[in-house]
């Protein structure tokens, strides 16, 4: 049988930095996330939303690093920062979701 997927195999000296790199990544994102939410709530100043950008730089610059890491393809890093740009958006929308149906059932 011929393998259906062909993959670098990752280096074993490349393991704990990969899984540092990785857990960098959701560490960023979870601070990113965190800030945002807590600064619109009103928990936090509001000069931790506009630190919460730094979280953001941060965490795509860890997943950019991964994906080198791993040796991703071009078509996949090219996702994953796609997905990062998504992911700087959305708790921007949510919060304006939650914002005008909370004015439009207040009345």
């Amino acid at each position: 049988m011929e393998p259906l997927f062909v993959r670098p195999e990752i280096a074993l000296d490349q393991f704990l930095p990969i899984f540092i790199v990785s857990t960098l990544v959701l560490v960023f994102g979870v601070a990113y996330a965190a800030s945002v939410t807590l600064s619109k709530m009103g928990y936090l100043s509001k000069k931790w939303f506009y630190f919460s950008f730094v979280f953001w730089i941060l965490q795509t610059y860890s997943l950019y690093d991964l994906a080198i890491r791993i040796h991703s393809n071009s078509f996949t890093q090219k996702t994953l920062i796609i997905t990062m740009i998504a992911y700087l958006f959305i708790p921007h929308l949510y919060f304006r979701f939650i914002s005008d149906i909370d004015n439009r059932y207040e009345k």
